[in-house]
């Protein structure tokens, strides 16, 4: 497993030349021109703040180091990962850099392993660290305290899992996702933005940052003349049109838009119904509303079930705001005339971002621009995520270079703030390995796909429980929730554990396997702890107060080790916007968690107090895992 984005170098898997002991003996052997003060950790913090992941701590430490030990150095970051060697937890790989910077300088260095050994003299003392060896290219290892690991379970099992949300360096975020079109049904592509959107914003919200969630609907367009029109004809007094009139809203599309293609007498008043709706009519907007809304209380359906939430902002609301947008850029001397089109020109592109068209009307690069220069200005917003299908990367780049040429986004593109970033994900396919469809060849019902989910999910429980004589122990309430839980949290796992860019072929069968990678798997693995939790009666809240944690079997070290990179696994997943980093994690926590189980005994163990606050700490850091990913956990099968 990979917990952090950067790959340890292979010269890091050198043997290590040589080997210091705990952080306490580090200060006794530093000159006193290179002291620095000691770095304070969480372990003397009380106020259960977020103190950052395990690799935000040591480059803290690594900081301190680098600035002691070339001073006239500035702004050298710390480059701490994960070790992916055995000589270590984690690794500092500063020495080859550092040593390419000042090489043929006067300096008391003569290699990048001199480099390292400065480094190490220099740390600050620290309970994190248990001891450090640096390999012959300089690469130092570190094996992390297993007093501190312990110590830091500890302290989150008393304070709570906030305390290991990961420093994100942004205060206030954009996602926008799901994002359907008024009057269309939601497809599975709108189930992909949705999870992923959901996801992304729980993990940025996890990490204190003030999130957004903008649903930014197709509630604008030439299409709602034609939808309009036809529902005046449906409801010749257009006053009282409603949801009698429309009926199933999917079919009074496709009829509205049969008719539009094959009468044109009915395509004319169509579109003079859309210069009538912009134009503020009041008829038409009473109609406009009325679909709309009609739309909205199908979209609920689906929301509702996902347990997502959403702030609707839609094309209709960044109208009123287009032609101040236009009008800046024309002003910057970024519009140009084209074809009877007012465009855009971006470097590298063949084809211009048009943003009037040639009969005067505004068009999503319009309404796109216009979003982003609002949540910028007006929302205040450091970084704006939007979550659509891969096709339209093309489409954002595009946007988001125009943005840049207006300075509304910095003109560098990387990892300053504000930024603008696209997520996009790949296509849901179906068994014939082509999109996703019924057999009648429509579109996927959202939320008929989740009611069967959940229906599988309840059929598969019942047997189950019946084969083990326990289905009378069961209430109905208790049988329909736990397969809610499982089944939606089966289709959102299917979806999230895949990196998103790639196509994912959906089956039942697979995402509801009780084996493998599965939410079913994981959802059973943490009742089971639970389960054993309860047959210890042992009072857990009472245990957090005054038992201790010791990490001296090998499998509770691995245990305890993987518990504490939590937060540098949200952290990369939240940077990078990888919702799978967190499902791996998540798979691999479960696994670690079986074989510590194997191994070391608990009801009844002499250890039996430490190693019951580590089934404890498990448990509470799936079920955050679960939260992130929008999973409702389970405490009983």
């Amino acid at each position: 497993m990979s917990n952090d984005a950067t790959t340890a170098p292979p010269l890091a898997q050198e043997a290590a030349v040589e080997t210091v002991g705990r952080p306490s003996s580090f200060a006794s052997n530093r000159s006193t021109s290179t002291q620095v003060g000691k770095i304070s950790d969480d372990l003397s913090s009380t106020s259960g703040d977020a103190v950052g992941s395990v690799k935000q701590q040591l480059s803290k430490i690594f900081k301190a180091s680098l600035q002691a030990t070339f001073p006239n150095e500035q702004d050298v970051e710390p480059l701490v990962s994960v070790s992916t060697a055995k000589f270590g937890d984690y690794q500092c790989n500063n020495a080859m850099g550092m040593w390419s910077k000042i090489k043929g300088k006067s300096t008391e260095f003569s290699n990048p392993n001199s480099i390292g050994q400065a480094l190490v003299r220099n740390l600050p003392a620290s309970e994190i660290i248990e001891s450090t060896s640096v390999a012959k290219a300089g690469f130092i290892n570190i094996i992390l305290s297993n007093a501190w690991i312990a110590k830091h379970i500890e302290r989150m099992l008393l304070n709570g899992i906030e305390t290991w949300a990961p420093i994100i360096p942004v205060k206030r975020a954009v996602v926008d996702f799901s994002s359907p079109n008024i009057a269309k049904e939601m497809h599975v592509g709108h189930l992909r933005s949705t999870i992923i959107g959901d996801t992304l914003a729980r993990m940025l919200e996890f990490s204190n940052v003030e999130v957004l969630r903008r649903n930014h609907v197709g509630d604008w367009g030439t299409q709602f003349g034609m939808l309009i029109e036809y529902l005046f004809e449906m409801s010749p007094n257009g006053e009282d049109a409603g949801q009698q009139a429309i009926g199933d809203l999917q079919d009074f599309y496709k009829a509205s838009k049969k008719k539009f293609d094959e009468d044109a007498s009915f395509k004319e008043k169509a579109q003079k119904a859309v210069v009538r709706l912009q134009g503020g009519e009041l008829k038409y907007r009473n109609a406009w509303k009325e679909i709309c809304e009609i739309s909205r209380r199908e979209f609920a359906q689906v929301y509702q079930r996902l347990g997502v939430h959403l702030e609707e902002k839609g094309e209709s609301f960044y109208n009123p705001y287009i032609p101040d947008t236009i009008r800046e850029l024309d002003d910057k001397g970024l519009v140009v005339e084209s074809e009877g089109a007012r465009v855009i020109f971006i470097e590298g592109q063949q084809i211009p971002l048009i943003v009037v068209k040639s009969d005067g009307g505004y068009n999503y690069a319009s309404t796109d621009l216009t979003a982003i220069r609002y949540r910028l200005r007006e929302e205040k917003a450091e970084w704006i995520i939007y979550v659509t299908d891969v096709g339209q990367q093309n489409h954002f780049d595009m946007v988001f270079s125009a943005a840049r040429r207006a300075s509304w986004l910095p003109e560098s593109v990387g990892s300053s703030f504000p930024k603008a970033s696209h997520v996009g994900f790949g296509l849901v396919l179906g068994a014939d390995g082509k999109r996703f469809r019924t057999r009648s060849s429509e579109v996927v019902r959202l939320v008929d796909l989740l009611d069967e989910a959940k229906n599988r999910c309840r059929k598969e429980l019942e047997q189950r429980l019946e084969n083990h004589g326990k289905l009378g122990e069961w209430t109905g309430q208790e049988l329909e929730k736990t397969a809610e839980a499982v089944g939606y949290g089966a289709v959102k796992y299917a979806d999230l554990k895949n990196n998103r860019l790639t196509n994912y072929t959906f089956s039942f069968d697979q995402m509801l396997n009780d084996k493998g990678n599965t939410a079913v798997y994981l959802l059973y693995a943490h009742a089971r702890i639970c389960s054993i939790i309860r047959k210890s009666n042992r009072d857990l809240e009472e245990l957090k107060k005054g038992g201790g944690i010791s990490l001296s079997h090998a499998d509770e070290r691995i245990l305890g080790l993987h518990l504490v990179r939590f937060a540098e696994v949200v952290e990369e997943a939240c940077l990078n916007l990888l919702p799978n980093v967190l499902c791996e994690y998540l798979y691999n926590l479960s696994e670690t968690f079986t074989r510590f189980y194997t191994s070391c005994q608990v009801i009844g163990s002499a250890e039996e107090s430490s190693r019951l606050l580590l089934c404890e700490a498990t448990a509470v850091v799936m079920r955050q895992c679960f939260e992130l990913l929008g999973i409702e956990p389970v405490y009983k099968i």
